[in-house]
């Protein structure tokens, strides 16, 4: 009865895992919809660049402030302690520049990943 019920069990539990595994259909259409995708998509991508843009140069001009006030600091324990936080700030704000910039060069390339095929200028390797 045991072997039956496992037997059983194991029918079951790798019926939706089989479902999973098959290849699907194309939808109808398809081309059309990522067409229609591609669009709220380039619109989600421009307004997180804005955001990303307005979030850098917040921080820039709090890191500026903090740098300002680094000099007021007497204690070399605690000017040792703002230094290293600064640098560290530094280093988040540089590299958040270069990933923004790098969002841009790909602009709405992105999509491509998304579904639709790259265009040819998106195919084509930059020099680094």
């Amino acid at each position: 009865m045991k072997v039956n019920s496992f037997l059983l069990a194991l029918i079951f539990g790798l019926t939706p895992l089989m479902w999973a595994q098959e290849p699907q259909a194309p939808r109808p259409g398809g081309s059309q919809a990522r067409g229609e995708h591609r669009e709220p998509m380039t619109e989600i991508h421009q307004q997180e660049m804005e955001a990303m843009k307005a979030d850098i140069q917040n921080m820039k001009s709090a890191l500026a402030q903090m740098k300002a006030n680094l000099f007021t600091i007497k204690d070399v324990n605690e000017f040792a302690r703002w230094r290293n936080n600064v640098d560290l700030w530094e280093t988040l704000v540089g590299h958040m520049e270069r990933m923004q910039k790098r969002m841009e060069s790909l602009g709405t390339g992105t999509a491509h990943r998304l579904g639709s095929p790259p265009s040819p200028s998106q195919t084509q390797q930059k020099p680094e």
